[in-house]
């Protein structure tokens, strides 16, 4: 396994480089991290600065190598994350670029990548969280319709969003893993309903999405009618392989802040925190590592990350939580302050065991897939 980088991919950074040195002295003030619509306004602003100058494409329309070089560089510059278009940007574009027809490639990938529409995830539905497979969200074919009812949880960034990457049963009587479509519906249609959920942190980037015979076009499936299962393990893998690479990098970063503010308050004179530090920039090494070898991986085998990517997510969540937990110990009493952006981050820091499939999934999933184990009875 090569992990080393081409001349011509040095290349791209060296130019990505320079082109951030330039562009972001010039950005203006970012919005309140609780703002989600000014957030959708400052988010899409940078994806079209992106795009302008040539960036915009990597998120599917580059080779994975590339991909990570992008997530690499933006990361260690500061630059904005793809924020309110995550969805967007790292889940339903990369799987309408791979799964869509040339129509549908043309009609929503040029405004993902311009920053003009901002996706949300219908996935989980309230009985059907880390048992995708359980939805009972229906979809029922109408002539050149699907009329769609039933509820969604947890969708992401739906309050701002223009469309939905949704998943909804359209056989009832088959194997419920068959039986499943991937949509995307538009959220300004009649029977749409949003409602926002606050999460400990005070945000509302998830909500309850009511559907109420929503109206959804034929034409708006991306793959075959009831086939959506495969498209969605599709969507997941990216959700699980490349989508965190940026946090990686930060999180790297942050390691770093620790160890200086540990050293400024006089807890690095603590052995066991040291130890602590050292054994997190360890992990997050290894990470990083995990993570070119999965991107070599998919580059080799046509772009769509493996379940190496499960591997990465299972141990990403853990670290994570861990590093937040390290963070809090190093503030001291200073952790209780919600106005410090780390106390914010290790909040959010306590979904990722259950966001994007539970590590539980995560370890059925690397045990069948990997390991070759059989399947629990």
């Amino acid at each position: 396994m090569d992990l080393s980088y081409t001349d011509e991919e040095e290349e791209f950074r060296a130019g990505l480089r320079d082109w951030l040195a330039a562009e972001l002295p010039g950005l203006p003030d970012r919005p309140d991290p609780l703002d989600w619509p000014g957030r959708r306004a400052y988010d899409c602003g940078w994806q079209r600065r992106l795009h302008d100058a040539g960036y915009g494409h990597v998120h599917w329309d580059a080779s994975p190598t590339q991909r990570l070089i992008f997530l690499e560089e933006t990361e260690r510059a500061g630059a904005p994350y793809v924020g309110a278009n995550f969805v967007g940007l790292l889940h339903a574009g990369p799987t309408i670029a791979a799964e869509g027809t040339p129509a549908q490639r043309a009609r929503w990938l040029g405004p993902v990548l311009r920053g003009d529409e901002v996706w949300c995830q219908g996935f989980s539905e309230p009985d059907a969280g880390s048992d995708l497979a359980s939805l009972r969200t229906r979809a029922v074919r109408d002539g050149d319709a699907y009329v769609v009812t039933g509820q969604k949880i947890w969708t992401s960034h739906a309050e701002v969003a223009d469309w939905c990457e949704l998943l909804v049963r359209t056989d009832t009587e088959g194997p419920r893993h068959r039986g499943i479509s991937w949509l995307a519906l538009p959220m300004d249609a009649p029977g749409v309903s949003v409602r926002p959920l606050r999460t400990l942190a005070g945000s509302t980037e998830f909500a309850e999405l009511f559907l109420d015979e929503v109206r959804v076009p034929v034409e708006n499936r991306v793959g075959d009618e009831n086939d959506g299962w495969r498209v969605t393990m599709v969507t997941l893998s990216f959700e699980r392989g490349t989508a965190f690479v940026g946090e990686v990098v930060a999180c790297r970063r942050l390691l770093g802040e620790l160890a200086r503010a540990a050293r400024e308050n006089g807890r690095w004179d603590d052995p066991a925190l040291r130890r602590r530090l050292g054994g997190l920039a360890a992990a997050f090494q290894a990470l990083w590592r995990l993570t070119q070898r999965n991107v070599s991986e998919a580059q080799a085998t046509g772009g769509v990350p493996g379940a190496g990517g499960s591997v990465f997510k299972l141990h990403y969540s853990h670290a994570r939580q861990e590093l937040y937990d390290t963070a809090a110990e190093v503030l001291g009493p200073d952790a209780l302050d919600l106005g410090r952006e780390w106390n914010l981050d290790r909040l959010s820091s306590l979904s990722y065991t259950i966001a994007a499939g539970t590590s539980q999934i995560q370890r059925n999933i690397v045990a069948e897939r990997i390991l070759g184990l059989p399947k629990g009875r």
